[in-house]
């Protein structure tokens, strides 16, 4: 059962300490005292959690004593109860004694219980917040130290050395100029198809430059109208638009300090473009509805699919603000521009998939990377990752085989293999890569040549007759013959 709140009442007078008992008792563990002596005598010995005094006592004033219970007992709550309205009694209670409530007498019974009970709560919370704040104290150290183990963890994630790339790629020398640029505060504008990595290598960036510590904030402009993007940005104040209800601070605020990556910076109006280049020249705005300047340090690192160059030319982007984006313009290169990462690339997200589904497998076939090395990929990276995802999802296996790939993946493969047939010296290496995929598809339809060749898109004649040529033999006899 929980105990009691505690009051201590001190009245000269044993007929008022009487009423005031029968009043309290059945909500309070209840004490008395006649003089301040005997008070100071029961504080010691029990814990008050409520002091309730009369003004006028023979000894010193209920203001005096309640002063020197918020010496020694700050904690309990200090209540004075009189039958006199002296001012100066009043301001003397409120600022030397710190008294949480003055009552005049007569008092109300239900109103003084309502008033005890609010002193008894405060006094609860009083020690809650006390209790919390020595916690807090002492994890501080700790949490201070899990903040920082997880700081590191993101800035790790997002390291130049996790970017996969293989010797000659176009990659690499990006990767080489990025490493490069990311230490000198200037504004980079990364450019490339949709999917290619451009979030990715600009926390790259962040994440290798002095401001690594500092904020990293994101916005799609092209996913905002232009009257709803300056507000993201810039921030209002209440009233500044219909549905201002509060004031709002804007995201070059929340990137005080550290960097702010503006994606499809190539949707932007040029009304808007005005406003954007006005903060990267002077460093400040103003909030929408604001009357005050606001000063900002942040590092703008822009993205885009368009052609810029092109889109100045054309007069849909300010040439000043392009300059002023593009100090370091760095260009991506699509997926089909680097086949030669693919291998790599498709392991790497293998890896980080299988532990994200808790799908862990072994690898790819060598048929199934060759085939992904074969096709365009006009998704590019987003597209890979999702087709490695779908094969994770569909196998059953410890390795993913060609029949998991989408079928014009699949194809791809094939068809690149006999297109270069006709160069001399790789015959060798489409009838192998051929070899692989009618071997596996047969094992997987235990020999059944009508489904083996309803899978590959061939003949049941066709079928047998590279069969023949490959040198293949049937693994079982399962269904047609």
């Amino acid at each position: 059962m929980t105990p009691l709140p505690t009051v201590l009442i001190i009245d000269d007078e044993v007929r008022s300490q009487e009423a005031l008992r029968r009043t309290l008792e059945e909500d309070f563990e209840v004490f008395t005292a006649s003089s301040a002596a005997q008070a100071r005598a029961l504080m010691e010995k029990e814990s008050i959690q409520v002091v309730l005094t009369d003004q006028r006592m023979p000894e010193v004033s209920g203001v005096e004593f309640l002063k020197e219970v918020r010496q020694a007992w700050p904690d309990t709550v200090r209540i004075i109860i009189s039958g006199y309205t002296d001012s100066e009694d009043i301001i003397a209670g409120i600022n030397e004694a710190g008294i949480y409530q003055y009552l005049l007498k007569p008092w109300h019974p239900e109103q003084l219980l309502l008033t005890l009970k609010r002193a008894a709560e405060l006094h609860r919370l009083q020690r809650e917040n006390c209790q919390l704040a020595v916690e807090l104290r002492a994890a501080e150290p700790v949490l201070r130290g899990r903040v920082e183990a997880l700081r590191q963890r993101v800035k790790q994630a997002f390291a130049l050395d996790n970017i996969v790339r293989v010797q000659h790629s176009p990659m690499s020398t990006v990767c080489d100029l990025v490493a490069r640029a990311a230490r000198y505060d200037v504004s980079i504008l990364l450019s490339g198809d949709s999917g290619t990595g451009k979030e990715l290598l600009a926390r790259a960036i962040h994440y290798a430059s002095g401001r690594a510590e500092q904020p990293f904030v994101v916005e799609n402009c092209g996913a905002v109208p232009d009257n709803l993007l300056e507000s993201e940005l810039f921030g209002h104040k209440r009233g500044a638009f219909t549905g201002a209800f509060e004031d709002r601070v804007g995201l070059f605020q929340q990137a005080h300090g550290g960097t702010l990556f503006l994606d499809e910076i190539g949707e932007t109006s040029p009304a808007f473009q005005v406003k954007l280049l006005r903060v990267l020249q002077e460093g400040e705005f103003r909030p929408l509805g604001g009357n005050r300047t606001v000063t900002v340090d942040v590092r703008v690192i822009a993205a885009t699919n368009r052609d810029l160059e092109a889109e100045v030319k054309a007069g849909r982007f300010r040439e000043d603000l392009y300059y002023r984006l593009a100090t370091v313009p760095l260009r991506l290169p699509a997926l089909r521009e680097r086949p030669m990462d693919i291998p790599a690339l498709a392991r790497a997200i293998l890896t980080k998939a299988g532990s994200a589904l808790g799908r862990p497998v072994e690898g790819f076939a060598a048929a199934t990377l060759d085939c992904l090395a074969a096709y365009a990929w006009p998704g590019n990276v987003r597209e890979l990752q999702n087709e490695i995802r779908r094969m994770l999802v569909l196998s059953d296996g410890p390795v993913l085989t060609p029949e998991l790939l989408a079928p014009h993946i699949r194809q791809a493969g094939l068809a690149v293999a006999l297109e270069g047939a006709t160069q001399p010296g790789l015959r060798g290496q489409v009838d192998a890569l051929e070899s692989r995929l009618l071997a596996e598809t047969l094992a997987r339809h235990n020999g059944n040549l009508s489904q083996t060749a309803l899978e590959l898109g061939l003949s049941r004649l066709g079928l047998r007759k590279k069969m023949q040529r490959l040198g293949l033999e049937r693994p079982g006899r399962g269904g047609d013959a």
